[in-house]
């Protein structure tokens, strides 16, 4: 009798192989793992990787994937023969920009537990004696980071895999998956085959689009050719090395010219991303035959291009001085596998229950991907929160071929380019607008752009105003770095919004419409709040996993008796809730956000610019905090909610996305004599984290619970039954260990972005998620990670760049703690 499911792996390479000794060491031995090419060398990716693990990453999910990558590899070894040689990583600048990005990047490491320090060029030198001493500014040093040899590393793990249960079965190509009743049943393969299975995963690398549309799943990745080069003997490399070592210098990158470099005994391997993208379409691909696979013969490694390699080359040759005197040997074009924001790709298909991807995974994050999709599928979730890998956080227009080839292409061109945190697409632009679009470019609006969606971050018609600020509101002058997409008008848009009334389009974020019999019980079951509530109610609320960290935070309008809007966070939560709705049809589901628009009326003035548009009353009485009503303004229907996440007097206006703009022209009007403007996101900003405002993905996920991330208040205590009821029953404020914790910078004007490290007492302690400048209280405000020891009044420090930076620990809200404005 079966104990266990039966799973089948589509793909033998580093990700297959690593999910296959991850299942079987949690006990699930029916595990086949399935590749259309030869055993062990099946003809993927990892077939060809260089193998070079730098676990440093703006991301803190992706550099703990590395990080457990490095610590499985070391443990691993085929006969004796190492699968992880440790030798270190070091990148290097040649320029001052880069040498500050690495030590951003040194921060990074900090806040993540990655040991590195950025060095001089002496001892750059000393790391790595082939380099020419003088062009190099600095470098950030990483002695745990080193070299994978990813084929070895699938015969080990194979190897382990085996012993447990598992079957491996090369030249086996799987033709079908097989289904019934939306649930994979199995798969039949070239040979008409079948084998049967509970649980397909497809980890074939860049073949993953082929396999997706088997199940009619969009897989979206684009495989992209990259360069590799060898080259002859080096001089300053020969007797340093030996077979068994095969490296002993760290692995090297130059990022200012797109260049990393790894030894190979006596001679050097060049990878680079200089070059042109060159995308690949899987049908050019010749097909992969039976026996042994050579490099002369394998469908992901293309002729190598020496034109496109010729600049790289001569970049080499000039920071290599050693390289002069030698040649490139061998070189080929690796297929590699991009994606429309450069992450993984993990999740279950929408329509084929038990059909499962993990694809766009590098060998450096493989086994810590590996890891989550077992306890994705063994545990129900992942220790490590994915939102930025699962690929339902993608919504339809960014999978679309086009959107993936041209946003996977630019990737590659900027995959080591330093990048702002805000840094937006350069195309495609202007791809979803909403209704006050024209209205907005006619001030000024500065545009960035979010799952492509153009969002205004301030207006230059607002720049007059900037001369007007009374003295206290004079925003400090700001470093390169941090005013870079900024701009002084953010402090005038945010005096306005405190002091008069300011208009905001909130048309962007998602909204789901949840109708049917059964909806107050789904939401009921999905949400920590109480959702029975009357007609006209609006809650605060919580999604939770089992575990009871936070899946999502919602706001939840009840609009008739079976009718519910949802404000969420984005496609995670329309995918969570399809996947959650009972089978019965009793709840109906659809993303309305596309039809309809929101444009937010904030500031003491709100009321005297939308009370005479309308013969509803907008008194306080009659529509309180956190209630909705159905009325008119200027003639058109909305929905107004009267919620403000910049904490000033105002609502969240709806209506039907072709009222929009005469929406917005009525208010706009309407709000000239009181000095209404148009303001932008760098100053909501702001002012939501004065309120203590979080924001789901930057400042909470699923690895912290409500009472950590200060939001225990929206667990209802009376409410049982609900997703995650049972992991939080027993917690409250008092047991926390950890806690978001609300920090002003002492010097009030060294304004830090996000992911800096915080140290307490002199030891790293924590980070920072969230940040902005606090136009109200004329100080940074920051949000971070911090022990639950560090109380209000504790002093820490930030680092910011190469220098510290002193902040205390503040009570929160900043602004208004009585609720005094937002309620008038």
């Amino acid at each position: 009798m079966r104990t266990t499911p039966r799973v089948v792996v589509i793909g033998a390479g580093i990700v297959g192989a690593n999910l296959a000794d991850e299942l079987t060491a949690r006990g699930w031995t029916e595990v086949t793992v399935l590749d259309q090419g030869p055993l062990p060398l099946t003809g993927g990716s990892t077939s060809h990787a260089p193998g070079l693990v730098f676990q440093t990453n703006g991301s803190r999910t992706m550099t703990r994937f590395a990080t457990y990558t490095v610590e499985k590899f070391k443990t691993l070894d085929v006969d004796g023969a190492w699968c992880f040689n440790q030798v270190g990583g070091l990148e290097i600048a040649t320029t001052p920009e880069r040498l500050a990005d690495l030590h951003r990047k040194q921060g990074w490491a900090t806040s993540w537990g990655v040991p590195g320090e950025v060095v001089g060029p002496e001892r750059c030198a000393e790391l790595y004696p082939l380099l020419d001493r003088d062009q190099v500014l600095g470098g950030f040093h990483t002695p745990t980071d080193g070299l994978a040899k990813a084929s070895r590393a699938v015969t080990a793990l194979a190897r382990r895999a085996q012993s447990r249960g598992a079957v491996f079965r090369g030249s086996t190509r799987v033709t079908e998956v097989l289904q019934q009743g939306g649930r994979v049943t199995g798969v039949r393969t070239a040979a008409g085959d079948e084998i049967p299975a509970d649980i397909v995963v497809s980890c074939a690398g860049f073949w993953g689009p082929a396999v997706g549309e088997l199940v009619g799943m969009r897989v979206p990745l684009l495989p992209v050719a990259h360069q590799y080069a060898r080259t002859g003997q080096v001089a300053g490399l020969v007797g340093r090395n030996d077979e068994q070592s095969e490296a002993r210098l760290p692995i090297l990158r130059h990022q200012d010219r797109d260049l990393y470099y790894r030894e190979h005994n006596d001679r050097l391997g060049i990878g680079t991303y200089a070059h042109r993208p060159m995308p690949v379409r899987l049908g050019d691909l010749p097909e992969v035959e039976d026996g042994d696979l050579t490099e002369a013969a394998m469908p992901s490694m293309l002729p190598f291009t020496e034109e496109d390699f010729a600049p790289s080359w001569e970049a080499s040759k000039q920071l290599l001085p050693s390289l002069r005197d030698s040649k490139i040997d061998t070189g080929f074009n690796g297929i590699m596998s991009f994606t429309p924001d450069g992450g993984p790709l993990v999740g279950e298909s929408p329509d084929v229950a038990g059909f499962w991807i993990a694809e766009a995974v590098w060998v450096t994050h493989s086994a810590g991907v590996a890891r989550s999709v077992a306890q994705l599928l063994v545990d129900g979730r992942s220790e490590i929160e994915l939102h930025g890998c699962d690929v339902h956080r993608f919504d339809e227009i960014e999978t679309t071929q086009s959107y993936v080839d041209e946003t996977a292409q630019r990737n590659f061109v900027e995959v080591y380019d330093v990048l702002h945190p805000l840094q937006p697409k350069l195309s495609p632009r202007d791809l979803r607008v909403s209704p006050f679009h024209a209205r907005q470019k006619e001030l000024g609006a500065f545009f960035l752009e979010a799952h492509g969606w153009e969002r205004p971050h301030w207006y230059e018609a607002n720049a007059r105003l900037v001369k007007e600020l009374p003295a206290e509101w004079q925003p400090p002058s700001r470093d390169a770095w941090s005013a870079m997409f900024h701009s002084p008008i953010a402090a005038a848009e945010a005096w306005k919004t405190r002091t008069a009334v300011a208009m905001y389009d909130m048309t962007p974020l998602k909204r789901i419409e949840v109708s049917g019999s059964g909806a107050v019980a789904f939401l009921q079951r999905l949400t920590t709040g109480k959702m029975d509530k009357s007609v006209g109610s609006v809650t605060y609320t919580l999604a939770l996993d089992e575990a009871g960290g936070i899946r999502s935070d919602l706001t939840v309008a009840r609009l008739g008796e079976q009718l519910f809007q949802v404000g969420a966070n984005g496609n995670l939560d329309l995918d969570y809730f399809r996947r959650q709705a009972p089978a019965d049809g009793s709840v109906q589901l659809r993303d309305i956000t596309g039809g309809t628009c929101c444009v937010g009326v904030w500031g003491p003035l709100a009321r005297d610019l939308v009370q005479p548009l309308t013969g509803d009353d907008f008194s306080h009485e009659a529509l309180k905090y956190f209630r909705l009503k159905h009325a008119t303004i200027a003639g058109i229907p909305v929905v107004a909610m009267r919620l403000s996440y910049v904490g000033e007097l105002g609502w969240e206006i709806y209506t039907s996305a072709e009222y929009g703009q005469r929406l917005w022209d009525a208010l706009f009007e309407a709000g000239r004599p009181l000095g209404v403007i148009a303001a932008g996101r760098a100053a909501f900003n702001s002012l939501r984290l004065e309120k203590g405002y979080r924001a789901w993905g930057s400042d909470m996920n699923t690895e912290h619970n409500p009472y950590e991330a200060g939001l225990g208040f929206a667990v209802s205590a009376k409410k049982t039954g609900y997703v995650g009821c049972g992991a939080v029953a027993e917690l409250s404020n008092d047991t926390v260990s950890r806690r978001l914790a609300c920090l002003t910078v002492d010097d009030g004007r060294s304004v830090v972005l996000g992911h800096e490290p915080v140290f307490l007492d002199g030891e790293p302690a924590g980070y920072v998620t969230s940040a902005a400048f606090g136009h109200t209280i004329g100080k940074p405000v920051a949000y971070a990670w911090l022990p639950a020891s560090a109380t209000v009044g504790t002093q820490v420090e930030i680092q910011y760049f190469d220098r510290r930076v002193r902040a205390t620990v503040t009570a929160e809200p900043l602004v208004d703690p009585e609720m005094a404005r937002i309620r008038r």
